[in-house]
């Protein structure tokens, strides 16, 4: 069973910049950051391979960078240009490898089996 452990959540301002990161233990292949405001869906951000492929929701594409580090264990993002939207719970999502997987990391939360507590990002305008 994996263990994801998520730190780096703060309050900002709008247009401000912030990053988030996740140990894991073991590395899994999928790697991903959801958030959730309350009462919604859990959402995908950002996903990544092993091999470093990503993918990226729409709303954050050219403002967060999500990037691993396969040998110490992490995943990062990188979030600038900060919009009150943005303000949400972020989680650390990870699965193992799968003989059918698509070309791009999957966005879907129900393709993930282990999940971190969450880091809260609040920002305000």
């Amino acid at each position: 069973q994996v263990k994801l452990v998520e730190s780096g959540g703060d309050s900002v301002q709008a247009g401000g910049s912030l990053t988030l990161s996740c140990t894991a233990s073991p590395v899994l292949w999928m790697m991903a950051w959801f958030r959730q405001v309350p009462g919604n869906e859990r959402e995908g951000v950002a996903a990544t391979y092993h091999n470093g492929q990503v993918n990226y929701a729409d709303s954050v594409k050219g403002r967060f960078t999500v990037s691993r580090d396969n040998a110490k264990g992490t995943l990062s993002l990188q979030m600038d240009s900060l919009k009150p939207e943005d303000s949400a719970m972020y989680y650390c999502a990870a699965n193992g490898f799968k003989f059918d997987l698509p070309d791009l990391p999957t966005l879907n939360k129900d393709e993930y089996t282990g999940w971190g507590q969450g880091t809260q990002v609040t920002v305000s305008s």
